[in-house]
């Protein structure tokens, strides 16, 4: 929940938002739904706009405490005002991007979206075993969920999944079930295609992919064509997902704070240690 008084906490969690928003709507097949997460959008722009120019204030205001790293008072200045004009240069680009956002907003609002001529009864879903970890392989997973959440977690554990191949695996092993897999302690957290299921207290997180049943006539005409490459959902870009640099240095999961919630913002804010 936003402070309204502390503009780096509020900063982190608009941040974190806004990543989530990107997340969620690549999942977004109602079409009515988009007229109001542009509305939402719109109102964000706006308040965007207000902060970049109130950011160039205070860098402006603020001149006479200006220094660079070697005690330069006269390169301080410089950069404070040079930070402070590009801040108002965004702002007005921002500005630019609401009228557009605006006008698509008003032509959004102008639409009647009528459901599928034809509605055919969805194929029922089962959920397939992408990767299971226990012991110390599951470590760093276990990790990047307690400092990073779930999509995080769900990116690298993402790397795992072959796509068809982990699908025909699953099937012929009986690793394919009506629900993520839940027990007395088990956490299940649901990301696109994804569940994430892990219990804490025994120290094993496992992946399941959603896997809906192809038509005969669907697959035979795949077969003509080339291959996909990959089945599975595509994932948000972070340092966890496959290709991206590694690290090594997660701090080990928090014991006071729930497996699926992002990271606190005071830690947000410690790591980044951001100061007046």
């Amino acid at each position: 929940m936003p402070t309204f008084f502390d503009p780096t906490a509020d900063a982190a969690e608009a941040s974190e938002a806004l990543r989530g928003l990107a997340h969620a709507s690549r999942g977004l097949d109602q079409p009515a739904e988009m007229y109001g997460v542009i509305g939402d959008l719109s109102s964000g722009m706006r308040s965007l706009r207000q902060v970049l120019d109130q950011i160039a204030d205070v860098h402006e205001r603020k001149v006479a405490h200006a220094f660079n790293d070697d005690g330069n008072h006269e390169a301080g200045v410089r950069d404070a005002l040079a930070a402070a004009e590009e801040l108002r240069q965004a702002a007005n680009l921002v500005d630019r991007a609401y009228d557009r956002l605006a006008d698509g907003f008003i032509a959004a609002g102008k639409i009647a979206w009528h459901p599928d001529p034809a509605v055919e009864e969805a194929a029922p879903s089962r959920w397939v075993n992408v990767v299971f970890f226990q012991g110390d392989e599951a470590d760093r997973p276990l990790r990047i969920l307690g400092e990073l959440g779930h999509v995080d977690a769900v990116d690298y554990l993402a790397q795992w999944d072959y796509g068809d191949e982990t699908t025909q695996a699953a099937l012929e092993n009986g690793y394919v079930y009506d629900e993520p897999v839940e027990g007395t302690n088990d956490q299940v957290a649901i990301s696109g295609d994804y569940a994430l299921v892990v219990n804490p207290h025994i120290g094993y997180v496992s992946l399941l992919r959603r896997y809906t049943e192809p038509d005969t006539e669907a697959q035979e005409a795949a077969q003509t064509g080339p291959p996909p490459m990959r089945d599975g959902p595509e994932l948000l870009v972070s340092y966890s997902s496959p290709g991206a640099p590694k690290r090594t240095d997660l701090p080990a999961p928090k014991s006071d704070g729930s497996w699926f919630e992002p990271a606190k913002i005071a830690a947000v804010k410690q790591a980044r240690g951001l100061g007046l």
